[in-house]
């Protein structure tokens, strides 16, 4: 569930800001719960899509790599929020294994031997001492998956799988520390379970101390040191640890630049379906930078991200479908695209998406309106199709 929980992260970061991770106790910011095809998705407060907006608007669109930015605490400290990949600790109970229940919300699909329970059977489970549904019932508390939002509870929860040794558990108790939810910000517990986690190989407690290091929270910023952690995290599978090693690469951050281990590294992540990956590798292609230049699979890659709703990739996309490169010229299309972006909050395509609409007739503007009110709803749908998997 790593993996798929850190696409609902990469929603979050599409509208790359560098801001402070959302404080579950705010009234202002709080997130919203929305069905959506069956699943749920959290969504951003309109308040926060504004002051999102209004920073992006700051940007220019082009040529400016649009989806190249780093954004660690949003990629590392929210998308563990939710990690439960079922992995066995020492010396959790023995009769974890084929009983493994997970929370009954998107019913679709099934990890492995995961079955899908409804929440009294999985907090009973719980309150019996099986480390995975108690990982499941801080999920519950924290996303308010259920009947109330409760960081408190979810941080007991977390604790309690965390000091059986679940790994997941730790690393998601460390993320409350780290936030502050249910408790008072403690870097020192938080290093504590990460380090913790770490020690049993877990991909995302590497990641989650490279966010650390690189943002110098709770430790002294050393990129150095953040690249090694992000190493460890991407050689056991992480997708947003590969994702950040290219981008440090690429940009020559703690590590000299090469313009090749960036593109490598990119496309690793992108075939394990980072949306952020597939976007910087894209714009790698479209500038001819590190590979040779070609606007097909440009086009191709800002396709598959762009379809997971990664906003920075649907600009750019606009932009290819109004220039006609990978793609014949299609501008009812490249407007669907922009405004699908800019009606998710990410404004930066504004400018380019205002050129378009001059050239299109009132026809043709209401149906790419209604294209990018599709879009969005078929992406959320299969957001939340993918990151609420048990």
């Amino acid at each position: 569930m790593c993996e798929e929980m850190s696409q609902l992260a990469l929603w979050y970061s599409q509208f790359k800001g560098s801001f402070a991770p959302i404080a579950p106790g705010s009234q202002k910011r709080r997130r919203k719960i929305r069905r959506v095809g069956g699943g749920l998705v959290i969504k951003l407060t309109t308040e926060l899509k504004k002051k999102l907006t209004k920073r992006n608007e700051s940007r220019a669109v082009l040529p400016d790599r649009i989806a190249g930015w780093l954004s660690p605490v949003i990629q590392g400290i929210l998308l563990s929020i939710a990690c439960s990949r079922p992995v066995f600790a020492a010396n959790q109970p023995v009769n974890q294994g084929l009983d493994q229940c997970s929370i009954a919300i998107v019913t679709r699909q099934s990890v492995g031997s995961v079955r899908i329970c409804d929440p009294k059977t999985v907090r009973s489970l719980a309150q019996h001492g099986h480390v995975f549904e108690q990982n499941q019932m801080g999920m519950v508390s924290m996303l308010a998956i259920g009947p109330g939002y409760d960081p408190s509870e979810a941080l007991q929860w977390f604790e309690r799988a965390a000091r059986k040794g679940y790994p997941a558990a730790q690393v998601n108790l460390a993320v409350m520390y780290i936030n502050g939810w249910g408790t008072s910000p403690n870097y020192g517990a938080a290093l504590q379970w990460l380090h913790e986690a770490a020690k049993q190989g877990y991909a995302r407690a590497y990641y989650n101390l490279g966010t650390l290091y690189l943002q110098g929270q709770g430790v002294p910023k050393d990129p150095g040191e953040a690249l090694r952690y992000f190493r460890k995290g991407a050689a056991a599978g992480d997708a947003s640890a590969q994702t950040n090693v290219g981008y440090m690469y690429d940009n020559g951050i703690g590590v000299a630049k090469d313009m090749q281990a960036a593109v490598n590294w990119y496309r690793k992540a992108s075939e394990n379906g980072n949306m952020l990956a597939q976007n910087n590798l894209a714009d790698l292609y479209l500038r001819g930078e590190g590979v040779a230049q070609d606007d097909a699979t440009a086009f191709r890659l800002f396709q598959r991200a762009a379809e997971q709703g990664q906003t920075g990739a649907r600009i750019k996309l606009g932009y290819m479908y109004a220039n006609g490169r990978g793609i014949p010229k299609d501008l009812v299309t490249a407007y669907s695209w922009i405004t699908a972006a800019s009606v998710a909050g990410d404004g930066r395509g504004r400018d380019l998406m205002r050129s378009i609409e001059s050239q299109l007739s009132a026809s043709q503007i209401a149906q790419g309106k209604e294209n990018a009110k599709k879009l969005n709803t078929e992406s959320e749908t299969e957001l939340s199709a993918r990151v609420l998997q048990p």
